[in-house]
């Protein structure tokens, strides 16, 4: 009779191996504490207003009088070339331009509140797994009800990765989006900023970029951060 109570059936036997293979694919593809979200605003900005090498072949070939300018910058050491071209930095307004600094906090706050949406659902599917593991090796399930709890966990297993892949989609598009915003706040800005000072060029230098040398009297980066930064909190008011 002992020796009778100690067998399992053949179907309890094969649902906990294959319960137990599944937990530990499951184990693998969602971890404890994953990096959820990333976040990087430098390549969309890497895009405003870079052009190639070509335009130092031209600095040197075309005549063209430079315009006279007057922010607290030695800008005015490019009027004796051909054009005249200026730069701001990237990293820069990245750092310090306050409306990035919203964007960025808004896309974090976003991945945070869904990222910990996820964790609670995991860790409550792997309380369930422990609790259905426990039941297995006791005999305390019948072999029709052990069935329906492991299609049960799988479900919800597929159903939770389904949706840290629909969260992640959506972060990504909230990232495109506020992107977009950004890129189109700083290029707006420097249409009219240009409207004073009639650059030829306005150039966007970061660190890594297409521009590996930078001559630092011809950076307006201050002069651009102070007024983005003065416009923006004009607007918010």
């Amino acid at each position: 009779m002992q020796e009778e109570n100690n067998e399992k059936p053949d179907f309890v036997q094969e649902s906990e191996v294959h319960y137990q293979e599944k937990e530990t694919i499951n184990q693998s593809i969602v971890p404890g504490k994953p990096v959820f979200f990333t976040f990087n605003f430098n390549t969309v900005l890497g895009l405003i207003l870079l052009v190639g090498l070509v335009v130092l072949y031209v600095l040197f070939f075309t005549g063209r009088k430079s315009p006279e300018a007057s922010i607290p910058l030695a800008v005015q050491n490019a009027s004796g070339k051909s054009l005249s071209v200026v730069f701001v930095n990237i990293d820069s307004l990245n750092a310090h331009y306050d409306y990035v600094k919203v964007l960025r906090k808004d896309l974090e706050s976003t991945g945070k509140r869904l990222q910990t949406e996820v964790l609670s659902e995991q860790s409550a599917l792997e309380k369930e797994a422990n609790d259905f593991q426990r039941q297995m090796s006791t005999n305390a399930l019948a072999e029709d009800k052990a069935k329906v709890i492991y299609e049960q966990l799988m479900e919800k297993q597929q159903m939770l990765m389904q949706k840290k892949e629909r969260y992640t989609q959506q972060v990504a598009e909230q990232e495109m989006s506020m992107n977009m915003q950004l890129v189109d706040s700083v290029t707006s800005f420097l249409k009219r900023f240009n409207r004073q000072y009639q650059f030829d060029y306005i150039m966007g230098y970061k660190t890594g970029g297409e521009i590996l040398v930078s001559n630092d009297t011809l950076d307006i980066t201050r002069s651009v951060l102070d007024a983005l930064n003065k416009e923006y909190q004009a607007r918010k008011k």
